[in-house]
């Protein structure tokens, strides 16, 4: 079992869009950039735990926790021409993009912010802190995960956990 950082501008997709979703369950799509990509096709399985940030907005921050229930496949939004992900190089013979599909678990008491984050030992070297860094899906250790919940003040196993 791995973990993964999601990063979303929740005008676009929030933890409440994940949570009000049928089942709690929805396609992380419309990742286009390659690293990224390789992540969600070649890395990420069901059974992974996520930890939902949204970005571009007034306070970044952790916000929630999601379970990956479906592992990578091809991302269909690039192949609709009238979708805001359409790319006219992927096909269903050469699909380019990946999603996954992620699984709503828990909010979060209270936000971990960046700051918050920051001022953690265990988390302040984590990816999404760094300068420059725009991935949108990044990796967690295990050590990062667990300092997460226990900052948020939460005792979740995930399916899978021990």
């Amino acid at each position: 079992m791995r973990y993964w950082l999601m990063k979303t501008e929740p005008g676009c997709f929030s933890l409440d869009d994940l949570e009000r979703s049928p089942g709690g369950i929805s396609s992380w799509d419309g990742v286009r950039n390659f690293q990224a990509r390789n992540l969600l096709r070649d890395e990420i399985k069901a059974g992974d735990g996520v930890l939902f940030y949204h970005s571009s907005c007034a306070e970044p921050a952790i916000v929630g926790l999601a379970q990956v229930v479906r592992g990578g496949y091809p991302d269909h939004t690039a192949q609709d021409p009238q979708g805001a992900h359409f790319d006219a190089k992927s096909s269903p013979d050469n699909p380019i993009w990946y999603m996954v599909d992620v699984k709503f678990r828990a909010r979060l008491p209270h936000p971990l912010t960046r700051d918050a984050l920051r001022n953690h030992p265990l988390l302040a070297g984590m990816m999404v802190l760094q300068r420059g860094s725009r991935l949108s899906v990044q990796p967690v250790t295990a050590e990062e995960w667990q300092a997460a919940l226990d900052l948020a003040g939460l005792d979740l196993r995930l399916q899978g956990e021990g």
